[in-house]
């Protein structure tokens, strides 16, 4: 059994992508998730030049690199998150929650993060949250507080204030037309 790691998987479109480009391979999956993929096969098994090119071709990449393979399990960790945060889950520690999910020393997985992606954990996971504010507001079915309640922000002045500095645009400029600019999650 073999385990690849690939990198910029962000949502279930991408697992989706992923699966049916390991299953043309003839690649019989066991466990398939953000980033991450264990299949029967033995490494020697696998043509991962042809792979690689594949996911390539898609927007992904086989990842060989230790320290890059954590780095795709925390954002990826990161992601799933953003997801609870999202379903109401409010009170949780970043820190906490990945030393558990990832099974790791949070010093490790901070430090590993920082020296190769040159961000701290924290500011990612704000880019995060910045990046589906903007999808929230771009699909116009919330108020701005109901989107800063949903993004676990104490007030619409925390979540703008947020907003206005990693974005450098207030939330009514981001609304203009020409300014509704999003960042794909993988590109963060």
């Amino acid at each position: 059994m073999a385990k690849l790691h690939i990198k910029n998987m962000v949502c279930d479109r991408c697992i989706q992508t992923v699966d049916r480009i390991l299953t043309k391979n003839g690649l019989t999956i066991s466990n398939l998730k953000l980033g991450e993929v264990n299949v029967e096969q033995d490494d020697f098994e696998i043509n991962k030049d042809r792979l690689d090119w594949q996911l390539r071709e898609v927007g992904f990449e086989l990842i060989y690199d230790k320290d890059e393979q954590l780095v795709a399990q925390i954002k990826a960790a990161m992601i799933r998150l953003l997801e609870r945060l999202e379903n109401g889950e409010h009170q949780f520690k970043i820190s906490v929650m990945l030393a558990e999910d990832l099974k790791l020393n949070y010093q490790q997985i901070s430090r590993t993060f920082s020296e190769v992606t040159g961000d701290t954990v924290e500011k990612y996971f704000l880019k995060l949250k910045v990046e589906r504010v903007k999808e929230l507001i771009t699909y116009d079915e919330l108020t701005l507080s109901e989107i800063a309640w949903k993004m676990g922000y104490s007030s619409v002045q925390h979540l703008s204030t947020q907003f206005k500095q990693l974005t450098g645009l207030t939330v009514r400029e981001f609304k203009s037309p020409e300014n509704e600019e999003r960042t794909r999650l993988d590109e963060i």
